[in-house]
């Protein structure tokens, strides 16, 4: 007769182990210190073999009937259960250990071996390791589009806007990595298109007049922040190159007996690398940061315990402590003002300038015949233009 709980809670160790039969071949084995296990004895291809479901109480009896058919199931398609049990035990294990936080540890591996920017690089790690943290410890298998839409909206409310798109975006290519790599088979993000608010892109506040400008270099001169912070405000506006670009500067770039700041093509937006003539004030800032931090690898180091970088906002929020409002004035936009007041001057080739900002003519026959960079051109401008804002800073002073 099948089994009852009732007689498998009273049934008591024995001397010998007992075997209970239930129905269908299985049966509760009851060792001689009293667990009792749920087993099958079944054969395959002629060999013996005996299957163990669980433990009871853990698996009860109803549990262990539904197993046991479903092992019979396997084995009349062919397959061997303690096979395929194996196979599902394994690949629990495999999920167990393929968090979110390690196979987003590998995508960040991934794109330094691949060479990517290291603004790129420093972007993805917070976004994947700061703003996803919530996910790391989950198998990547388990997470869900739920899951992931609450850290989204978790991001969303602060009124990051547009880094709650931008870390959709990489969460997505790290499923997408794990399915690339086996572990995963879909991507839960695919199906949160549209769930969030929708950025609209504005352009980077600029002061575009000498006058403004005037008065943010006289800011900047004035500012009593860390040093390196202090540095690299001078270099964006000296140089004007991209901000992350300026903030990840390393000694190794720079030729300072020829004047030459030379970026590598993977810190580029455009992949190339660029080099941008050094006027005499850049130097100057380079030779102050030289005597502070010339046993470091960056030219501008953060001045925080544990941090190597400044971070990417880091020039934004000095420039907010300074008084000029988001709406006036960016990081960024020292390029807008570069461009506007060269432009204007009429003293340099609007290619020049273009080259000096590292601007991939959209031509496609002139940028493949025109490979020109203007170097004399542009070491001229880069003076010119030091020079200027140092009269522009001193102009109103006096």
């Amino acid at each position: 007769m099948p089994l009852t709980d009732i007689q498998i809670r009273n049934t008591k160790a024995d001397i010998k182990p007992r075997k209970l039969a239930d129905s269908e071949g299985l049966y509760l084995y009851v060792s001689t210190t009293g667990s009792k296990s749920w087993r099958l004895d079944y054969s395959y291809f002629g060999k013996r073999k005996t299957l163990t479901f669980g433990t009871y109480p853990t698996l009860s009896l109803a549990e262990a009937r539904d197993q046991m058919r479903e092992s019979k199931k396997r084995l009349a398609e062919g397959l061997d259960p303690s096979l395929a049990k194996k196979r599902q035990q394994l690949a629990a294990k495999a999920a167990a250990g393929n968090t979110f936080g390690a196979i987003a540890d590998e995508f960040i591996d991934k794109l330094r071996r691949d060479k990517r920017a290291e603004p790129t690089i420093v972007k993805n790690e917070w976004m994947l390791k700061s703003l996803s943290k919530k996910l790391a410890p989950y198998p990547i298998t388990q997470i869900t589009a739920r899951d992931v839409l609450d850290v989204l909206n978790r991001i969303e409310r602060s009124g990051r806007v547009e880094s709650a798109l931008a870390t959709r975006s990489a969460i997505g290519r790290v499923f997408r990595y794990a399915i690339a790599t086996a572990r995963a088979e879909s991507d839960p993000t695919s199906a949160l298109r549209g769930a969030l608010q929708r950025h609209v892109p504005i352009s980077h506040a600029a002061l575009i007049s000498r006058e403004g400008m005037g008065g943010l270099m006289r800011a900047i001169y004035g500012y009593e922040g860390w040093p390196s912070l202090v540095g690299v405000l001078k270099m964006q506006a000296f140089c004007f190159a991209r901000p992350g670009e300026t903030r990840t500067m390393e000694w190794a770039e720079l030729d300072l007996d020829k004047a030459i700041w030379t970026i590598p093509a993977a810190k580029t937006k455009m992949r190339r690398e660029h080099q941008v003539p050094l006027s005499q004030q850049a130097l100057a800032v380079i030779e102050d940061m030289k005597v502070l931090f010339g046993d470091k690898p960056h030219v501008f180091p953060s001045m925080m315990s544990g941090k190597k970088l400044l971070s990417e906002n880091s020039m934004n929020s000095a420039l907010r402590r300074m008084g000029v409002g988001i709406a006036e004035h960016t990081a960024h936009g020292f390029r807008s003002s570069a461009s506007t007041i060269l432009n204007e001057s009429g003293e340099f080739s609007a290619d020049a300038i273009e080259a000096q900002l590292a601007h991939l003519d959209t031509r496609a026959v002139r940028r493949i015949y025109n490979r020109s960079t203007y170097w004399e051109e542009r070491v001229r401008m880069m003076q010119w233009w030091a020079d200027l804002l140092d009269e522009m800073r001193l102009k109103v002073a006096n």
